[in-house]
């Protein structure tokens, strides 16, 4: 049975890995506790002693506001995004370990209306995209034997770890939840959402049906604004509350986000739409 290292393993990402891998493959459950992922040297003499077939890299700072705005943030996320990334491509090289790791749609810039695919070259607006580029042009530059895959707006389980989010999905509901009748949510900035579960066994088919090294796009199919995105999620709730289209103006952020980020999927095999998971995301919360 093949072996495999999952770094971030509490995250959102991270345990649905290792909910789809557990049947057949032997894993190696690793949060910051076992494994952080600045400690080179401890991760190379943990690699070197488990000998993993694949190692998953599912550790990100992805506070965008925060990273524009603290230069420590910004300093952390760098290192965490960019230079670790680059280290851990070395170490796996060396060891002879398949390196998967995830980037975002933030590495764009929100020019190409008609989505990016793989192959088109980035240009991050924001200081967390330009950690995440940083983290792909390191991987690209030491990595042998990597997939490096992108998603946006990951949603699904939310992660026991330190630090981890609410989904964009969550915080809509437990708005809901708490009685709230009006919402408001930005019609702009169009993108592709990702259910967890379904970027993982993505990932799981890269390996599997032994594709290509490189670049890959792993969200679910479609586009949509956040309002757009907010009003389905009312709807599948079966809640009556209205979601009202704002600006992006009505929410102040320091960051510079893109207007039209959606990830093409042209190398693999398409994902679900991301209403379907949408829909069965939150037919599991209510079960």
């Amino acid at each position: 049975m093949p072996k495999v290292a999952i770094l971030g393993a509490k995250g959102m990402l991270g345990q649905a890995l290792s909910e789809v891998l557990q049947k057949d493959y032997q894993l190696l459950l690793w949060d910051k506790e076992e494994a952080d992922i600045v400690d080179f040297e401890k991760l190379k003499k943990l690699l070197q002693k488990e000998k993993p077939d694949y190692l998953f890299n599912c550790v990100a700072i992805n506070a965008v506001d925060a990273i524009e705005e603290k230069t420590e943030v910004y300093e952390t996320a760098r290192k965490i995004n960019g230079e670790a990334v680059g280290e851990i491509a070395k170490i796996c090289a060396e060891l002879n370990i398949v390196f998967i790791h995830y980037s975002t749609d933030y590495v764009f810039d929100g020019s190409k209306k008609e989505g990016y695919e793989e192959k088109d070259k980035p240009n991050p607006l924001n200081k967390y995209g330009q950690t995440k580029l940083l983290g792909e042009e390191l991987l690209q530059k030491y990595g042998k034997e990597y997939y490096l895959i992108r998603l946006s707006r990951l949603f699904g389980k939310i992660g026991t770890g330190g630090g981890v989010k609410r989904s964009f999905v969550d915080i809509i509901l437990d708005q809901l939840k708490a009685g709230k009748t009006e919402l408001n949510a930005t019609d702009a900035e169009v993108s592709s959402p990702t259910y967890a579960p379904d970027l993982a066994k993505f990932s799981k088919n890269l390996l599997e049906q032994k594709m290509p090294y490189g670049i890959y796009h792993g969200v679910n199919s479609g586009a949509c604004t956040w309002y757009e995105w907010a009003k389905e999620i009312v709807c599948l709730s079966g809640n009556k509350a209205k979601v009202n289209p704002v600006t992006i103006g009505f929410f102040p952020r320091s960051a510079k986000v893109p207007e039209f980020s959606q990830l093409l999927n042209t190398k693999a095999k398409k994902q679900r739409t991301w209403q379907e998971a949408l829909k069965e995301y939150m037919e599991k919360k209510t079960t």
